[in-house]
């Protein structure tokens, strides 16, 4: 089909979507249209719903401090009845996927994480404090201990988010911390990844900073022990300060692209 039939067609759907609409407001069947779409997970007893994922665009920071993303509009609504971008993007840009394959040679892509791990008990491990004293802190085994003795066991295909307070900072410098040698935030001990490996059921991690290794790691330490085992992780996560450090439930919008080294992701918190 030509352009002009594409814009054509719009053009004449919108007009009978504003018929129908008209329609609906006039006999009150939009208040049931609007009672049908109540999201079940709510009405299964979560009480409300918090967003994960930060908005990106050219600005957010990147691991390799280049942009990420970048986007042209090929259709616009003056002059063509509706908006149509292309986006180039990094997979590893904004609230983001790390699939195995990101650090191993046949470990599973994107698209073949299983969807049931998509859905998970989600367990926030906080050590916001030890962090705004040492930019270059790590979640430790200690902390999942001490997370354990607090809340119980972690459950079998969890979600382990650390907490640092870095979510804050991705409008400034300090988010990727570069110091012209070495990037500096928050990240998982290497230690700490093994044993959730060795000793508990859960299938990913989660950091909000820029990587599941802290910002001066030189060989990826944490990455090359979780990947491979066939598990994944998420970087950049936002409202880690809104959901409580257990009980809450992760749903990961991950992306489906064939072969995949992950990409970036919608998150929510059913709490």
């Amino acid at each position: 089909m030509c352009d002009a039939c594409v814009i054509n067609a719009v053009k004449d759907r919108m007009l009978s979507r504003r018929s129908f609409f008209a329609t609906v407001a006039g006999s009150g069947a939009a208040v049931a249209l609007s009672a049908a779409g109540a999201p079940p997970a709510l009405a299964q007893g979560h009480g409300t719903v918090e967003d994960l994922t930060h908005a990106y665009d050219a600005d957010f920071p990147t691991y390799f401090g280049a942009p990420g993303i970048s986007t042209e509009q090929n259709f616009n609504f003056a002059e063509h009845g509706f908006n149509l971008l292309t986006l180039t993007v990094n997979e590893h840009t904004g609230t983001h996927v790390d699939a195995p394959l990101h650090f191993s040679a046949d470990g599973a892509s994107v698209d073949e994480i299983p969807v049931g791990n998509l859905v998970a008990p989600l367990c926030v491990v906080d050590i916001a404090a030890r962090a705004a004293e040492d930019a270059d802190a790590q979640l430790t085994p200690g902390d999942l201990k001490a997370w354990i003795a607090a809340n119980g066991p972690i459950p079998d295909g969890a979600c382990v988010a650390l907490h640092s307070g870095w979510a804050s900072k991705v409008g400034s410098d300090a988010f990727r911390g570069f110091d012209g040698e070495a990037q500096h935030y928050p990240g998982f001990h290497v230690e700490a990844a093994q044993m959730l490996i060795e000793e508990t059921g859960a299938r990913s991690i989660a950091s909000d900073t820029l990587s599941l290794d802290h910002g001066p790691s030189a060989d990826f330490a944490t990455h090359y022990a979780w990947l491979p085992s066939g598990r994944f992780g998420i970087e950049n996560v936002a409202g880690l300060d809104r959901v409580p450090a257990a009980g809450a439930t992760i749903v990961i919008g991950a992306p489906k692209h064939r072969g995949g080294t992950g990409g970036p992701a919608r998150l929510f918190a059913l709490i």
